[in-house]
């Protein structure tokens, strides 16, 4: 199971956010590129990138850090989010390294994209399915839908995506733990990758994940922890390598 660290970027800065709130804010670092630098450093097999303001204007706000990431480190995968709803973003973040787009909201509102564009791109493509008590939330998780999260995961596993990110957004930015029921039923409801995101607060989390990995969750994303101390991220990227060995 990948840990994967989280870089979420506002107006050119490395930020996180409560529950997806744009107005609540903590900014970490200056520098996205030089939290990049640190999380490989100690150890990152793949990196998650957020383009927040893409998110909420519904086109890439941030490329330019973002592609200034992926062309220093061409032999870690990175996932981009946020704001990326047509062909020319995937086109443009592809073409500048990144390996794995993210998608979101156009996902949950218009499925039948997801159908369209997978024959060319499905090996990129990873579904961000955000949600709260099993619905999908979209716009930066602004907006509620009336998608049950299991039901357009098995809609996406058959067009062929990578992986579908599952985020608890009551529990994202807040410490509270990851939501492991849900998370667990998810991944036993579908056959592609799940990666957890959400809640993540200390190295017990990484253990209850690791316990029901076999479910078909293949990495964890992790931000507020690991930025205030409450995950040493290279204790838990060492802790999951000896569980893959074990």
């Amino acid at each position: 199971m990948l840990l994967i660290p989280a870089i979420d970027i506002k107006e050119g800065k490395c930020v996180r956010l409560r529950q997806g709130l744009m107005e609540d804010s903590t900014v970490f670092s200056d520098s996205p590129l030089e939290m990049a630098d640190k999380w490989v450093e100690l150890g990152a097999k793949r990196i998650h990138l957020v383009d927040l303001d893409g998110a909420f204007a519904g086109q890439p706000a941030n490329a330019d850090v973002i592609n200034a990431i992926a062309e220093k480190y061409p032999n870690v995968p990175i996932q981009i989010g946020g704001g990326i709803r047509d062909r020319a973003t995937i086109e443009a973040y592809l073409e500048a390294g990144v390996q794995y787009v993210i998608i979101g909201t156009r996902a949950a509102n218009e499925p039948e994209f997801i159908a369209e564009i997978a024959p060319e791109y499905g090996q990129n493509l990873i579904i961000g399915l955000d949600a709260k008590d099993g619905i999908v939330a979209v716009d930066g998780w602004a907006k509620m839908t009336e998608h049950n999260v299991v039901d357009l995961a098995k809609r996406f596993e058959g067009d062929g995506v990578q992986a579908i990110i599952y985020t608890d957004i009551a529990r994202d930015g807040m410490m509270q733990g990851v939501n492991l029921d849900a998370t667990q039923r998810l991944a036993e409801s579908v056959s592609i990758p799940i990666i957890a995101s959400g809640g993540v607060t200390n190295m017990q989390d990484l253990v209850e994940l690791q316990k029901i990995e076999g479910s078909g969750i293949s990495g964890v994303i992790t931000g507020r922890a690991i930025y205030e101390g409450g995950l040493d991220f290279a204790e838990g990227q060492r802790y999951l390598d000896s569980m893959l060995k074990a």
